[in-house]
């Protein structure tokens, strides 16, 4: 692992016992401040002992289980560097859905001491962009007693994400680096099928939130044919940016906010980058807006599109932990799932392959059992995989259960109806 030489902070001289840090997540990573702080681990727990971090979701790799020992992590998911974490014990979980991120730092439910940020270079009138996010980072630092400013140049100049005025930003260092870039993920067949199925849900003019992975980046590129779609997402990666970019995405039908695609933050490369940088064309939003239930409540045709690690028969999805690990986020699944479930034309989607483990394991299971229900039954409204589409809305148990069957792998589906049979039989429905 390798340091800039540069050394811009002290961390050990500002921190005090007890104190929690918060920093940008993903690409928003302000990686220069980050690598001091791990650099720095063994003085800072000598000097002051183990600090606490919410980690979010990092990508730099540079969080690893190793710093446990110096470090007590924190996050709303076991996502991007969190799942190892997750996996060796050392990350402290909270289920809570992305919308009550900014109330849990506003309200001091979560401690924020000292936030590490990455803004851009200001604009002609001296203000700053956060640039790559604007999700909790602002409800954090406007209780902070510490604000720490990475300038990048590298970093964009969007919209939404201004530094408010008067905010305080107590040091600054500059750098000139690639911001932290989201992973590239392809799907393959089985996501190019899956897509077939989900853009055939869509209609024209939806408003659309989509997660990141092989598979939704596979949904994107089935949506260039659609016109007049909009975006209201938490994130928006290149797939989103080559949507607008194709004219398949335009935001005129929107409900709120037409002609912009409102993100709470980019997730993916430097042509996302750039693509969104000074562009009126995007906005970022915090998290009390991109998942805000009374700002979702006004969009129509809303089409939330997410993955899940498993599903049972009923319809229940577990986004949450695979084979006893922690892997996921309840995140802003649930949020967005709800929203889309009531938005008048709206579709609440769930899109994943029908089996994991190389075809040995089916993700589609007779009943969740031991894991968490990340969304209720109740707010899922089609189940969708490569063999086809279940339309759960209005079906009872046992036919709920009939249609996720016929979306199964064929390998697993004698299996599945008989364990629905034998539900059904003990409790005189399924």
């Amino acid at each position: 692992m390798t340091f800039d030489t540069h050394t811009p902070i002290d961390f050990a001289s500002l921190l005090r016992p007890g104190d929690g840090i918060v920093f940008g997540q993903a690409c928003s990573e302000p990686r220069t401040l980050t690598e001091c702080l791990v650099r720095q681990a063994d003085q800072i727990v000598s000097a002051v002992g183990k600090p606490r971090v919410f980690i979010a979701g990092s990508y730099s790799g540079l969080f690893e289980p190793a710093l446990g020992d110096c470090f007590d992590f924190a996050s709303y998911g076991a996502i991007g560097d969190g799942a190892a974490l997750a996996r060796a014990g050392c990350l402290d979980l909270y289920p809570t859905h992305y919308s009550q991120l900014t109330r849990l730092f506003d309200s001091g439910q979560w401690r924020c001491d000292v936030v590490l940020m990455q803004v851009s270079p200001a604009d002609a009138s001296g203000r700053h962009s956060m640039g790559l996010a604007n999700d909790f980072q602002l409800a954090a630092a406007r209780h902070a007693r510490v604000v720490i400013a990475e300038v990048n140049a590298q970093v964009p100049w969007t919209f939404g994400a201004e530094l408010p005025d008067g905010f305080r930003i107590d040091h600054r260092v500059q750098s000139d680096r690639p911001p932290v870039e989201a992973p590239a993920a392809r799907g393959g067949a089985t996501a190019d099928r899956i897509a077939e199925h989900v853009a055939d849900l869509v209609p024209e003019g939806a408003t659309l939130q989509m997660g990141v992975g092989g598979v939704m980046n596979a949904i994107c590129r089935q949506l260039q044919s659609h016109r007049g779609l909009g975006v209201h997402s938490g994130i928006v990666s290149d797939g989103i940016a080559e949507l607008m970019l194709c004219g398949a995405v335009d935001n005129s039908r929107k409900t709120g906010d037409a002609g912009v695609t409102v993100a709470g933050s980019l997730f993916g490369s430097r042509k996302l980058f750039d693509f969104a940088d000074r562009n009126p064309a995007f906005r970022l939003a915090p998290t009390h807006v991109t998942h805000g239930p009374a700002v979702l409540a006004g969009l129509h045709r809303l089409c939330a599109i997410n993955s899940a690690v498993e599903v049972d028969l009923s319809g229940q999805v577990n986004a949450e932990v695979s084979g006893g690990h922690y892997v996921g986020a309840v995140g802003g699944q649930v949020d967005f799932l709800h929203a889309a479930a009531l938005s008048e034309g709206g579709r609440a989607i769930v899109a994943l392959p029908s089996t994991a483990a190389g075809g040995t394991i089916s993700r589609i299971v007779p009943l969740l059992d031991g894991v968490p229900t990340t969304t209720a039954r109740s707010d899922v409204d089609c189940i969708v995989t490569e063999w086809g589409v279940a339309m759960l809305r209005g079906l009872n148990l046992r036919e709920r259960a009939q249609a996720m069957v016929r979306i199964a792998h064929p390998d697993f589906r004698e299996p599945l109806s008989k364990a629905a049979h034998r539900r059904a039989h003990r409790s005189g429905a399924m």
